[in-house]
């Protein structure tokens, strides 16, 4: 499906922003302690030919720019995967999701 509401505006912005190639958006809210339909932990992956040549933390501010206000208010956290074609090509896997670290249910 294409999830939620911010789910689908995550989608659209970076598709917008950056004319991706592939594009995962993964809601990790739910392993996050999140009550169902929650939307505040996302992963996502982004092959873009605009990374070619970035270096990743300058690929992660392109990633955060296009999502500044989603970043601002509903959306917590936010992994980010950022590749070329030819990363992806050569490579076309996504890492699983980092563990949870507790945050709040401590």
């Amino acid at each position: 499906g294409a999830g939620g509401p911010l789910a689908r505006t995550i989608r659209a912005k970076l598709t917008a922003a950056l004319q991706p190639t592939h594009l995962e958006v993964r809601n990790d809210s739910p392993r996050h302690g999140g009550p169902p339909g929650a939307e505040t932990h996302f992963g996502v992956l982004v092959v873009s030919g605009l990374f070619a040549g970035l270096p990743p933390l300058q690929r992660h501010r392109l990633v955060h720019e296009a999502l500044r206000a989603e970043l601002a208010g509903p959306l917590h956290a936010l992994q980010v995967t950022a590749r070329t074609p030819e990363q992806w090509q050569s490579d076309p896997k996504n890492p699983p999701a980092p563990p949870c670290l507790g945050g709040s249910k401590r």
